[in-house]
């Protein structure tokens, strides 16, 4: 088992990539707590892992997420591995993109990881430990419409490297996964529209959306002695869609 007896904590765990993930981590050997705004979410993904422990969290207040991670480091000891995977998203270009809407973006998924890594890192061992933020194919490419899910998961790649720097002399590796657009309820409502669905399914050469599993094992990888000489990296994960554009011209 690549992570046994290891305590892996995943916020936004209640659905889609971090459920998927929770359940993988914990098929793995760990023991998980699983973070959530929507407790009932959490908590229903815990009920069908032995030992796993929900816990309502809101990632963006500090003093919330200070008091969860003390509680996590009671009931098992330590953290091993911190996967944020909390996560909103908008569709605006700036002139149309309402300034607490952006807040919002940029509060969960950045300062989310912030916080939550901030406050895990104290109950990390004297050596050792990986964290694994989640960005996003929009973080390393232009898309469209995506003013501030990009600015905020481009933010979370220059987090990456920079944590990865100062905390390498303690053994904890700091790495980020970017996932093309995966099948979560987070592009329902792109999903929705079967026309859209279809020129979406397009866009990634290997022609098909991705799904949570998919990028749950670039996670358990990431979390996981088999990257152990892995720090400051990107893993992108998008059935292609970065590479390029696939049809002929």
């Amino acid at each position: 088992m690549r992570l046994d007896g290891k305590v892996a904590v995943i916020t936004g765990g209640g659905s889609g990539i971090g459920a998927e993930t929770s359940r993988l981590f914990a098929s793995e050997g760990a023991r998980v707590a699983i973070l959530d705004c929507d407790h009932s979410k959490a908590a229903a993904v815990a009920a069908a892992i032995p030992g796993a422990l929900a816990v309502p969290c809101d990632v963006t207040l500090e003093e919330q997420v200070r008091g969860v991670m003390d509680r996590i480091h009671s009931q098992f000891g330590r953290v091993d591995v911190l996967f944020n995977c909390a996560g909103v998203a908008t569709r605006y270009p700036v002139t149309e993109q309402d300034e607490p809407g952006w807040q919002r973006v940029m509060d969960i998924n950045v300062k989310g990881a912030f916080l939550s890594s901030k406050h895990a890192i104290p109950h990390f061992p004297s050596r050792g430990g990986s964290i694994i933020h989640t960005s996003s194919v929009t973080g390393i490419t232009g898309v469209r419409n995506r003013s501030a899910y990009s600015a905020a998961k481009g933010a979370l790649i220059a987090l990456t490297r920079s944590m990865a720097l100062d905390y390498a002399a303690r053994g904890i590796r700091v790495n980020c996964v970017c996932p093309g657009f995966v099948r979560t309820p987070l592009i329902s409502a792109l999903l929705a529209d079967s026309e859209r669905a279809r020129r979406l399914v397009l866009l990634h050469p290997l022609g098909r959306l991705g799904e949570p599993e998919d990028i749950a094992r670039a996670v358990l990888f990431l979390a996981s002695a088999e990257s152990a000489w892995m720090t400051g990296q990107s893993l992108v994960v998008d059935g292609g869609f970065s590479a390029g554009h696939a049809d002929e011209i």
